[in-house]
């Protein structure tokens, strides 16, 4: 009779579907930025596709030194990481913070380079939330260990939308949380009937206030406006959204072709959180189908890992990482086809952007060394 051997496994399912999206997504953001970067950089079309290659180039080295270091790791850092996101947070009120487009929300580095101190945030959130919950124990699953852990959530969101003043980030941040806790919690049917009454109810507020506020100038409650009634505000606030929404309308099933896209020469920075519309308009139906089902795939492999981890610990990470990218990619789809306001959240690994791209490829570099450590006998 012979003995069992053990194979240490790794995720290569996860690598080709990151790979594709990633090569998916440099495609399309040269499509969409071609236009614009040539408007805006004094004719060099592709200033925007070039920054990005690079940065997903570093992405992937980055993400294979992060596959080598020990997931376990973090938990010493865990806490020290937290804390340093928030005094991150705090340097965008300094001299040292950038503004943009009307918000405050990156700093300066070295090197004319900058950084967006949520996305940290972002991993000190799916690194620390699970380090307290093992912490804790069978605490954990208590009103008290709860209390713990959405407070530290809680802050973590309330500081990136003080701080930062994003709203929208603060939400997946907290989101992250919530998500986590709702995995390690039993009583999970009250849970997520609270969520669904949660999220209905915030629609028809804001519909109602929407309806009330009409005169307000505050721009959070003018995005409101516009999205209760964007042909009344179409040259406006729902500019971008009624381009959106036209871009999509004319791209039918199989949409009008790689390149052909007219919506993106009226969209301010169609790379950036509306790239979903130009995919629409160019690739059509189709096309959104495509991204949905990759991403939709690149989820069952996190949700894999997640189930297979080696502890506790590693299953939490990978799902705060799940958890992120999901919350990410509904909103950003939500945006676009204007079932909530707008929110500027960007879509992983497509939309143009850095930091965000940057801090995806690590998460995704933690994600597989976990994988790393799950061990199959045969």
């Amino acid at each position: 009779m012979t003995g069992k051997v053990e194979y240490s496994y790794f995720d290569y399912g996860l690598v080709a579907v990151l790979i594709f999206l990633l090569c998916f997504g440099l495609i399309m953001l040269y499509s969409t930025s071609y236009y614009s970067a040539q408007i805006d950089y004094d004719g060099d079309g592709t200033y925007y596709f070039r920054r990005q290659l690079m940065i997903s180039a570093l992405g992937l080295v980055v993400m294979y030194v992060v596959t080598k270091i020990d997931y376990h790791l973090y938990a010493r850092y865990a806490k020290a990481l937290y804390v340093i996101s928030f005094i991150l947070m705090a340097l965008v009120q300094t001299p040292l913070g950038i503004e943009a487009n009307g918000a405050r929300r990156w700093i300066q580095l070295p090197f004319r380079q900058q950084l967006q101190p949520s996305e940290v945030t972002k991993i000190a959130v799916i690194l620390f939330i699970p380090y307290i919950i093992c912490s804790l124990g069978k605490e954990a699953y208590t009103k008290k260990g709860a209390f713990w852990i959405f407070l530290y959530g809680g802050l973590a969101a309330a500081g990136v939308f003080v701080l930062t003043e994003n709203l929208s980030t603060a939400v997946i941040v907290f989101g992250i949380a919530a998500v986590i806790f709702f995995v390690t919690y039993p009583r999970t049917k009250k849970i997520a009937i609270a969520f669904f009454v949660i999220v209905i109810g915030g629609l028809i507020a804001g519909q109602i206030l929407g309806r009330l506020l009409e005169s307000s100038g505050n721009f959070r409650l003018q995005r409101i406006l516009s999205w209760v009634d964007p042909e009344k505000y179409a040259q406006s606030g729902a500019f971008q959204t009624m381009q959106g929404l036209l871009a999509i309308g004319s791209g039918g099933f199989f949409g009008k072709g790689l390149g052909n896209s007219a919506q993106k020469m009226v969209i301010p920075e169609p790379q950036n959180d509306m790239i979903l519309s130009i995919i629409c308009e160019e690739l059509g139906v189709f096309g959104l189908i495509v991204v949905l089902v990759l991403f939709g795939m690149l989820l069952y492999r996190l949700m894999f890992i997640a189930q297979n981890a080696p502890d506790l610990y590693g299953s939490l990470i990978v799902t705060g990482v799940f958890a992120h990218i999901a919350i990410q990619v509904i909103l950003n789809v939500a945006v676009v086809l204007n079932v909530i306001p707008t929110t500027g959240i960007t879509l992983p690994f497509i939309s143009y952007g850095g930091t965000s791209a940057l801090f995806l490829m690590i998460e995704m570099g933690i994600v597989l060394n976990v994988s790393g450590k799950i061990k199959i006998r045969r």
